[in-house]
């Protein structure tokens, strides 16, 4: 569970690993994973709208597993927080389940959160999503692809347009004979 680890930085990696190769004439290739891309990113959603049952308090965003799969496919654990907090929020934080869009019982980003009271409108962002967001996204249940962003020191640049309608039927043909 990733809620619980402490990833180590490249640097320190470097220094522990390059020592043991120095000398040797082996050509090494590494994937460094999860620990330098997984951080480097964030996918940043809005709260639609909330709902309260007797048993739950469910907020539900305009992101799912449609955005990122990795707490529905294998319960990844990624922190949620908020962008910002308004400043007549409570202080005491409600325990919540952050769900997407989609209606079905896989599609949520987290359970049993504890957050701030969160309104419709207010953003959240789904930390440690950099490795895992565009590239395991999926146009599932006809939603296209949201937007990727770079942020260079107080500036940011869309690198990627968000997707539309016509982007998801690109390329689709009917035959004459359906016609």
């Amino acid at each position: 569970m990733y809620s619980i680890e402490n990833p180590q930085t490249a640097k320190n990696f470097a220094k522990r690993v390059l020592p043991l190769l120095k000398n040797s004439k082996c050509k090494i290739i590494l994937e460094p994973g999860r620990f330098i891309s997984g951080n480097s990113g964030i996918l940043v959603t809005k709260v639609i709208y909330t709902k309260r049952t007797p048993r739950k308090k469910f907020l539900i965003v305009d992101s799912g597993m449609s955005e990122l799969i990795r707490p529905s496919l294998y319960e990844a654990y990624h922190k949620i927080v908020p962008i910002r907090v308004r400043e007549n929020s409570s202080q005491t934080c409600e325990k919540v389940d952050i769900v997407g869009p989609i209606c079905e019982s896989g599609d949520f980003l987290g359970k049993d959160r504890f957050l701030p009271q969160m309104l419709k409108g207010d953003i959240l962002a789904v930390m440690g999503a950099g490795a895992y967001g565009f590239a395991m996204s999926s146009n599932y249940n006809s939603r296209p692809r949201a937007a990727e962003v770079i942020v260079i020191k107080n500036k940011f640049y869309i690198i990627r347009k968000n997707e539309n309608y016509k982007d998801l039927i690109k390329g689709e043909t009917i035959p004459k004979v359906l016609r």
